[in-house]
């Protein structure tokens, strides 16, 4: 009677026992056995025997199909993505209409006052130095020095004097005055047009450092939704344009590989255990079942 139910524990046990070591032997022992210089077969387990490959195969698996860039593509410009960047704005915006705080104030939770000041030196150079060009470069003194003499000569023209045929007389003396005034006018723009225009750059960065941010938003809807809307268009030239390059220069696939062969046998050991604890309970526990089957059917012949 008893042989009836001996059979199926015996075949049971087996099987919970021969699985568990199955699984075991996946991943132990982690490194080559040797006995009397005798390699022991089956050292090291399966998983640290073939780490290399393994790792190279997901890697590959990984950038061919999960992360490649019509997979990210799709899901970085998504409605959804794109409509959580757009409140991301939306909530940023709308905090900093409440910020009292310069903008100088809100730079320095960001970056160290060096950089900022670097920053706003590089920036104030560079328009300081475009604009001096441009100034110099330009027929400034000779169109101030027109309009100065045209000025006179109307105002000759509507006086009596001008009735009185003054302009004609004046006329050449005009020209003469224009070309030594012109020529006065552009000297001291090119002596002192870089010294002026400093001034008025640097005047003009302190008052937008000195400007709160409610200040920078309040009362400018139309601006910020322009700048909104320019933030998502370069967000989405960034992915359709420039994602093959960066996926390229990235290369996920190397990363993968690299981290799996960097990473201790026996916390890639945990790793996997931990995510696939039911899955390897489950291949436990069927080969209790198939051994309790087969103990069954062989106590019945």
């Amino acid at each position: 009677m008893y042989h009836y139910f001996i059979g199926p524990a015996v075949g049971a046990v087996i099987g919970c026992i021969t699985n568990d070591i199955a699984i075991r032997m996946l991943f132990r022992p982690h490194q080559a056995k040797y006995f009397m210089g005798i390699h022991i077969p089956f050292t090291p387990g399966i998983i640290p025997k073939e780490k290399s490959r393994i790792a190279g195969a997901i890697g590959k698996a990984v950038s061919e199909n999960l992360m490649n860039r019509e997979v990210l593509e799709k899901n970085l410009l998504s409605d959804d993505m794109l409509s959580k960047i757009g409140n991301a704005i939306d909530e940023f915006v709308a905090t900093q209409g409440k910020n009292d705080e310069t903008i100088e104030q809100f730079a320095n939770h960001y970056l160290p006052q060096e950089d900022i000041a670097a920053m706003r030196a590089n920036v104030t150079n560079s328009v300081v130095k475009m604009l001096t060009s441009k100034l110099e470069d330009s027929r400034l003194g000779e169109s101030i020095a027109r309009m100065a003499t045209e000025h006179v000569m109307e105002k000759t023209r509507n006086s009596l004097a001008g009735r009185l045929g003054a302009e004609m007389l004046l006329q050449p003396i005009a020209q003469l005055v224009e070309g030594v005034l012109a020529k006065h006018i552009n000297e001291i723009l090119h002596n002192n047009s870089h010294q002026m225009i400093q001034g008025l750059v640097n005047k003009e960065s302190d008052q937008l450092m000195g400007m709160t941010m409610s200040s920078l938003i309040t009362g400018h809807d139309e601006q910020v939704a322009q700048i909104k809307n320019g933030i998502l268009n370069a967000y989405r030239v960034i992915i359709t344009e420039h994602l093959p390059r960066i996926l390229q220069d990235i290369d996920i696939s190397n990363i993968i590989e690299q981290r799996i062969n960097d990473m201790d046998m026996a916390e890639a050991e945990a790793i996997i255990l931990d995510v696939m604890k039911k899955e390897l309970r489950a291949i436990v526990w069927l080969g209790g079942l198939l051994g309790c089957i087969m103990g069954t059917i062989t106590s019945l012949f």
